[in-house]
């Protein structure tokens, strides 16, 4: 599971580039409850989200040009500006240099060699995200890629994370589970799948992070995601040892999936193909 107790390379905080602002905010509040506070005129109206008062992410306008609506994810870093130079030495790249966020810590957002685009957090006086690991909250993190042994040696070196292979249903190929360094397997965090460049034309062919949200009725989530002018990518369908789950798009095009845990997954992932 995710908790609030950030580990070094535990996921932190996420938030959401889009071209609307307002639409966005209202498709989330009608999806997931979330209520949108903006930060005014002077953070170009980039705000949070908060379920039942707790901050659960961010919301903001694109400002990289040609960028699609996509959520990012954001991983705990002892030092942002360490992190973005062993990015950049392995290959990777360095689209936002490490800045300091008004003393509530420092961020900066990179791309992986492979093209996956994620970002790092340094906690200051913010640790991140308040709610994470209940229904309508972060509860699992998955990157696609077209190389998952690349990706797992780069953010190995990057995070030090643990991680495990476990074979997908029906001789699908592996699916490679994350764990933050020192950390048990109730710790497990997020999954890495390595899918052909056809598979990721919501990206151009490129790696991609999304977020998994939890949700207590996933059929339910998607009857309120589809009506509120969402997409559903795939599913609603279940997966044995995980739960009942949908990948699915908002307005815009940004990428998530809901998944109803089974009562057994025990933090095994959100797999899929």
């Amino acid at each position: 599971m995710i908790t609030t107790d950030f580990r070094p390379g535990s996921p932190c905080w996420i938030d959401l580039g889009t071209p609307d602002l307002g639409a966005t905010a209202g498709f989330y509040r009608a999806v997931f409850g979330w209520e949108f506070e903006t930060g005014g005129p002077e953070t170009a109206g980039y705000g949070i989200f908060k379920l039942n008062g707790r901050t659960v992410g961010g919301l903001g306008r694109l400002t990289e040009e040609g960028a699609r609506s996509a959520w990012m994810i954001y991983f705990n870093t002892p030092d942002a500006r360490t992190a973005a130079q062993t990015t950049e030495r392995a290959g990777g790249r360095v689209r936002v240099a490490p800045v300091d966020a008004d003393g509530e810590g420092m961020m900066a957002q990179l791309t992986d060699p492979l093209g996956g685009q994620f970002a790092v957090w340094q906690p200051g006086t913010s640790q991140g995200l308040e709610a994470v690991d209940v229904p309508g909250t972060l509860a699992w993190t998955e990157l696609y890629t077209t190389d998952a042994t690349a990706a797992r040696d780069f953010y190995g070196s990057l995070f030090d994370w643990q991680t495990s292979d476990i074979p997908l249903p029906g001789g699908g190929g592996t699916y490679t589970l994350v764990t933050p360094a020192g950390c048990g397997e109730e710790r497990m965090q997020g999954g890495i799948m390595q899918l052909p460049r056809e598979h990721l034309a919501l990206n151009d062919g490129r790696p991609y992070w999304h977020p998994v949200f939890g949700v207590t009725d996933c059929d339910a989530t998607v009857a309120a995601i589809t009506g509120n002018g969402g997409a559903v990518q795939m599913g609603p369908e279940d997966m044995e040892g995980v739960g009942r789950l949908a990948v699915c798009q908002d307005p815009s095009g940004a990428d998530f999936v809901a998944l109803a845990p089974a009562s057994d997954a025990g933090g095994s992932g959100a797999g899929q193909g």
